[in-house]
């Protein structure tokens, strides 16, 4: 099972581009159906995230960065890189997607996927607001394609998405 969540909060403009990529392709899946996939708009939820990747062979995380690049670069990193991140927040109010890539592995074991893939995309704007910046939503449009792709070829390779 492939599994694709997509994080953000769609009331502070750039931020919400991991969910817009999520819907997205939730509305793309209702017309190219893939039996062995299934995508999330968790929100801010990161407890959300831990449990809808349990039980995948793969996970696919998108959401905004916000590290002083350009706006619109992508990063596409792979999530045992982020789950070694020092300290993890068991704080429900602070936990978000990456304590969940750390926490899960640690609750689920072999029950959460190994094969994990985060997609970043620098923010350019992160007021309050209701559309993404150009920049954004070109580099939203880009996700969106590489990841209709991995979802192909998902299904046609079986769960090894890291030849991808």
């Amino acid at each position: 099972m492939l599994t694709i969540v997509g994080c953000g909060n769609l009331n502070r403009s750039d931020d919400a581009v991991g969910v817009i990529v999520a819907q997205r392709l939730q509305q793309w899946l209702l017309s190219n159906p893939y039996p062995n996939v299934r995508v999330f708009d968790c929100g801010t939820a990161g407890m959300e995230v831990m449990f809808q990747a349990r039980g995948s062979t793969s996970l696919i995380v998108i959401d905004a960065s916000s590290s002083n690049s350009s706006g619109g670069t992508i990063y596409q990193v792979p999530g045992k890189v982020l789950e070694n991140l020092p300290e993890v927040i068991y704080s429900l109010h602070n936990f978000r997607w990456d304590s969940a890539l750390a926490v899960g592995r640690r609750i689920f074991g072999d029950n959460f996927p190994e094969d994990v893939t985060v997609y970043l995309i620098e923010a350019e704007n992160l007021n309050f607001g209701l559309t993404l910046s150009s920049q954004i939503e070109r580099a939203a449009e880009k996700v969106f394609w590489q990841i209709t792709k991995k979802i192909s070829q998902f299904n046609r390779q079986g769960p090894d998405l890291a030849s991808c």
